[in-house]
């Protein structure tokens, strides 16, 4: 940071990735300025904290957050247990960004609305990376303030630009306008957002974790509500990737959740549609109908939308990034995990130089570093910000010293609706003993994340 090591590193976001580069920034002896939207640190995580985790505790923490804690006499939770969204941020985050290190830097309700080099939009070049960056945010008090820092770490993550409904990329025609028709990724259906799904005929629409996740809530929901009908598109012709085969994947609990969405399905608790493109939404008196690209039409109260994420690039504009032009990762980052080829296990160590863009000392790191790849899991996280605080401090050997031990995980759902990391509720499980589920079943640990037995993305699926 040769422009102004005297300057603030700022970090964008304040999420368990964003709050790790904060620790490890203060223990290079650098001042982070963390800016976060939301009203207080893991506001993404609050959207689905009644979502139960498929990674255990030892690959959620990170080593100098954990650091900081421990100095205060707080204890780590068992390294084994499955975290539910709410006790990531009670029993970590929370406590986390309470420290006095981390509260004194850190700017809540304060959302980052463009990055730019003092004085310079990105056509200009005579003394770039000795010009120091500045931040623009509208803060809580709703003034406009731009802030002069030394370096960037973007850590804004992908939660609240989801992937539209239509099979191109773009939203499907009359998607914006049935927007009262669509639900959030993640609803909380047995819980805070029951009253919208009960006795409804609800169309989850995806083949990734996030699907999977709200299919299966549902069918506890159907159990109490049997009104309740549940409806499934998928754009592939077969749902046979999603089962997958649970026995292979390092996560256990993860390794549950195929079984359980097929077993629903042979059931008769969900009506699957495959080879389902999702063309048109028209919106009714009181539903909406769903056109299929091939012709097809389904009826329902609520579009439960589970089609993935993708990063908010738009307050970038003004810096020079080098972007993979299919995910939008970071240009060396992309072809390593991109999901037509890599699952979660099989995505190498990377750290700051990877990750590094044509603006020296800027950085995206966490869930929007993937872009569009839906493979993140914590740890990747937090071994990339470890590295991206020791290059910033110049300790470059550090840096380019990248260590990950990631669990064996089969191959992630590669139409994900949300990262590897990123989750399902704890819900029922087979257990002929117990009717407290949709599926006869007793309440048991269900995650999200479908192993399949391959060895790579998408190409894997016709080997």
């Amino acid at each position: 940071m040769e422009p102004a090591k005297t300057l603030p590193v700022a970090v964008i976001g304040a999420g368990p990735v964003g709050l790790a580069a904060a620790a490890h920034l203060l223990e290079r002896g650098l001042e982070p300025l963390i800016f976060e939207a939301g009203t207080a640190a893991g506001a993404a995580i609050e959207q689905w904290r009644h979502i139960r985790l498929f990674s255990p505790w030892r690959f959620n923490l990170d080593a100098a957050a954990v650091r900081l804690l421990e100095a205060t006499g707080w204890e780590a939770p068992r390294p084994t247990a499955l975290p539910y969204g709410g006790e990531l941020i009670d029993s970590y985050l929370a406590p986390l960004a309470a420290l006095p290190q981390i509260s004194s830097r850190l700017q809540a309700g304060s959302r980052v609305t463009g990055v730019t080099r003092q004085g310079l939009d990105k056509t200009h070049v005579r003394d770039r990376e000795n010009t120091p960056f500045e931040v623009r945010v509208v803060h809580a008090d709703g003034g406009t303030r731009d802030h002069t820092v030394a370096a960037v770490i973007d850590a804004s993550g992908t939660w609240f630009t989801r992937n539209p409904l239509g099979t191109s990329g773009l939203p499907a025609i009359g998607e914006d306008a049935a927007e009262g028709r669509i639900s959030v990724p993640l609803p909380d259906v047995t819980g805070r957002d029951r009253a919208s799904f009960a006795g409804r005929r609800v169309l989850v629409a995806g083949a990734g974790h996030s699907a999977a996740n709200t299919l299966i809530n549902l069918a506890d929901l159907a159990w109490d509500e049997p009104d309740t009908r549940i409806l499934w598109a998928v754009r592939g012709d077969s749902a046979a990737k999603v089962y997958g085969g649970g026995d292979l994947d390092g996560l256990p609990a993860r390794g549950q959740l195929g079984g359980r969405v097929r077993r629903l399905v042979e059931a008769g608790k969900i009506e699957l549609h495959t080879g389902f493109g999702i063309s048109s939404i028209k919106s009714l008196d009181s539903s909406v109908t769903v056109g299929a690209v091939d012709g097809r039409i389904l009826e329902a109260d609520i579009v439960v939308p589970c089609t993935g994420f993708r990063p908010d690039l738009g307050i970038l504009r003004e810096l020079r990034l080098n972007l993979d032009p299919a995910v939008e990762a970071p240009t060396e980052l992309g072809p390593l995990i991109d999901p037509e080829f890599h699952s979660c296990g099989t995505v190498p160590p990377h750290g700051a130089k990877l990750l590094a863009h044509p603006d020296k000392d800027f950085y995206i790191v966490g869930m929007k570093s993937y872009g569009r790849a839906p493979t993140f899991l914590l740890a990747i996280g937090y071994e990339q910000v470890r590295s991206v605080a020791a290059a910033l401090a110049g300790d470059q050997e550090s840096a380019d010293t990248v260590h990950l031990e990631l669990p064996e995980t089969g191959v992630c759902s590669t139409d994900a609706g949300t990262s590897c990391d990123v989750p399902v509720t704890a819900s029922g499980a087979e257990d002929s003993t117990s009717t407290d589920s949709g599926c006869c079943a007793a309440p048991e640990l269900v995650l999200i994340g479908f192993p399949t037995g391959l060895v790579h993305g998408r190409s894997g699926i016709n080997n």
